[in-house]
C-alpha cells in the first residue's frame, strides 16, 4: 500500500457562468448531465454525438433545461471553442483522444471519463443540503467509494443544516469589527455547535 496523498485542489465553480461541452450521448453522458443539472440547473451544456439516447432527452425534460443544446453529428475539433469545461464521454478511444487534444490546444479543462491520467479534473461526489455543499473525491481511484460516501453523508447530515447556515449568515451580518474579529466570533460559536 502506498502512502500517496490526494493532491487535488477542490473548488466550487459557478457552473451557470460557464459553458460545458459533453462529447458522447450514451450512459456516461446521461450520468454527467444529470449530475451537472442537479447541482447547477442553469448550466449551459452542449452535447455533441452522432446519436442521442432517449434517456438524454428525458434528463433534459426532467430538469426543464432549455440551456442544453444537442448537436447530432460526430465531434469536430472546433466544437471545443467557446467552452470552458469539456467532458469526453464516449467509448471510442480515438474520439476521446481527439477531444483531449482539442481541449488542450484551446487551454480548456477536460475530463476524459474513466481515464484518470488524461483528466485535468474529476467530477467527484456532491452532497447538497440547501446552501451547504460537500464535495468528495478519491483522487480518481474509486468512483464507487465516492458514490457510497455521498450516499452516507446524504443520509447522515440533517436537512436542517441549510437553516443553520442561514442563521449563521444572519448572525455574521450583525457582527462588528475587522475580519479577524468576525472570524474569531464565528469560530467560537460554531465550535460550541459542533461540541
Amino acid at each position: 500500500m502506498t502512502n500517496q496523498k490526494n493532491t487535488l485542489f477542490p473548488i466550487f465553480l459557478k457552473a451557470h457562468q460557464l459553458r460545458f461541452l459533453i462529447v458522447g450521448a450514451g450512459y456516461v453522458c446521461e450520468e454527467k448531465l444529470n449530475f451537472l443539472l442537479k447541482s447547477s440547473p442553469l448550466t449551459q451544456v452542449t452535447i455533441v454525438a452522432p446519436m442521442v439516447r432517449p434517456e438524454i432527452r428525458a434528463v433534459i425534460a426532467k430538469h426543464e433545461a432549455p440551456n442544453v443544446r444537442l448537436v447530432e453529428r460526430s465531434f469536430e475539433p472546433e466544437d471545443v471553442k467557446g467552452h470552458q469545461i469539456v467532458i469526453a464521454a464516449t467509448c471510442i478511444e480515438s474520439v476521446n483522444a481527439a477531444v483531449k487534444a482539442s481541449a488542450n490546444a484551446e487551454n480548456v479543462l477536460v475530463n476524459v471519463v474513466d481515464d484518470p491520467p488524461r483528466c485535468d479534473f474529476y467530477m467527484g461526489g456532491i452532497v447538497s443540503k440547501g446552501n451547504v455543499k460537500i464535495a468528495i473525491s478519491t483522487n480518481g481511484k474509486s468512483p464507487t467509494l465516492t458514490k457510497r460516501l455521498r450516499q452516507f453523508f446524504e443520509e447522515m447530515l440533517p436537512d436542517e443544516l441549510d437553516e443553520l447556515s442561514e442563521t449563521l449568515n444572519a448572525y455574521r451580518q450583525t457582527l462588528k469589527g475587522d475580519f479577524e474579529t468576525k472570524v474569531n466570533k464565528l469560530n467560537d460559536l460554531t465550535k460550541e455547535l459542533i461540541s
